[in-house]
């Protein structure tokens, strides 16, 4: 849980600077400042679980850049994203990377209390990250240590066409009469409410998070998460009420638990879903010319008076405590951290960068982000970044599960009250 302080530190004024690229595998212009802390030559080896092509050309760019000034071969191995959470559990323990990707908050704290990721505060106090990161560091520290460098942040929200509501003369909801009413008018215009696909179950954790964040608050949201409140509560009885009236009344794109979160973006992209719940990577399943038709809007109020609570997701980049090359992974990252290179790197996925000295975005989203950033009371990371891995995992199965058959709430609610007791004893 973090406070709106963090986002504004996250999000303060941006120092402009000039970005320098001269063909593919050259370092931008900061990165002549670096002076490599280790000698030359040796290896280092990176898992990368990133799915986008352009930050995967971005890392390859830099990578090349950091091997032709310092001689050190960087060897760069991607994943699939979905395998990676399941291969990092593995690796971690045999045959560990150099340098891994992986997620901050307490899917980072269940490898650290494993003794799985190294320690780098030496790191952040050499390169003097503290001043530049402010609060977002807080993502990556447990007991006063920091085990990786935060990345990406993500604001998730509701996104929208601006041309399709601009002809269809709506509105963004800003409250549950006004969604309700805008599913109705999307219905009759032939499209669906809101496109979701969970093949992947992750997206039935950001909607369950904006359910509860808006009907019971930050508090008792991470109360849950922290495996504090029961799932049988009765705090929850009205988010499962609000879930399936969305679900009876057909608010929701059909058959989505056969398809993914790409699928569903394509069906907001290609003017069959009005809104669709998510964070600014939805813009990948845009083509670039249409990209500037995105808008964002806050999921509406559910209960008069709530202050205002949303997900803001942080991914990190971490040295696993069996890695061969230490050193020349905190060389590498301090590399790869270099305003100019983060700022490209984050600029590929629409995120919001974690220092406030990288270069300003492009992307009308970031900036529109930025902002709604200050309006925000507080923040939570995601279902499945809040809570413990097994209790995430059960969580979400039982959240598809309840999207298709609705009638079984009580049995799922038993059944993930059982999980909870299991984990969290």
């Amino acid at each position: 849980m973090t406070s709106m302080q963090k986002g504004s530190s996250i999000l303060g004024a941006s120092v402009s600077r000039r970005r320098l690229l001269v063909g593919a595998g050259t370092a931008i212009a900061a990165a002549s400042l670096f002076s490599p802390a280790v000698a030359k030559g040796g290896e280092v080896k990176i898992i990368s679980n990133l799915g986008g092509a352009e930050q995967r050309a971005v890392l390859a760019r830099v990578a090349a850049a950091y091997e032709a000034k310092t001689g050190v071969k960087v060897v760069i191995n991607n994943m699939d994203h979905e395998a990676h959470k399941t291969a990092i559990r593995s690796y971690l323990a045999v045959g560990a990377p150099d340098i891994c990707f992986w997620f901050s908050g307490n899917r980072m704290k269940t490898f650290v209390v494993r003794d799985m990721f190294d320690d780098i505060s030496d790191l952040v106090a050499r390169e003097g990250l503290a001043d530049k990161l402010g609060v977002t560091l807080s993502a990556v520290t447990v007991d006063g240590k920091q085990y990786g460098l935060p990345m990406a942040g993500i604001l998730w929200g509701l996104f929208y066409r601006k041309d399709v509501f601009a002809e269809k003369g709506w509105a963004p909801p800003k409250t549950y009469a006004e969604m309700l009413a805008l599913g109705q008018s999307a219905r009759s215009a032939g499209m669906a409410p809101m496109a979701m696909g969970t093949k992947e179950l992750w997206p039935t954790g950001g909607f369950f998070d904006h359910l509860n964040l808006r009907i019971n608050g930050l508090d008792k949201h991470m109360a849950l998460m922290e495996g504090k409140v029961a799932y049988t509560d009765p705090m929850l009885k009205p988010v499962f009420d609000t879930w399936e009236e969305l679900i009876k009344a057909d608010f929701f794109s059909p058959n989505g638990s056969s398809f993914g979160w790409e699928q569903a973006g394509a069906m907001l992209a290609q003017k069959k879903a009005a809104l669709m719940d998510l964070g600014g990577f939805v813009q990948s399943a845009f083509p670039k010319e249409e990209r500037d038709q995105i808008a964002y809007a806050p999921f509406p109020e559910l209960v008069s008076g709530m202050a205002r609570y949303e997900d803001f997701s942080v991914n990190s980049i971490h040295i696993p405590k069996k890695a061969a090359n230490k050193e020349g992974a905190r060389d590498f990252l301090a590399f790869f951290y270099a305003p100019e290179n983060l700022g490209d790197f984050i600029e590929a996925e629409g995120g919001i960068p974690p220092r406030n000295d990288c270069p300003p975005s492009k992307d009308a989203l970031v900036n529109t982000a930025v902002e709604e950033l200050k309006k925000v009371k507080g923040t939570a990371q995601y279902y499945d970044r809040d809570t413990d891995p097994d209790m995430a995992q059960e969580g979400m199965k039982g959240f598809q599960e309840f999207t298709i058959k609705p009638e079984r709430r009580e049995q799922i609610l038993a059944r993930l009250e059982k999980t909870r007791a299991r984990v969290f004893k």
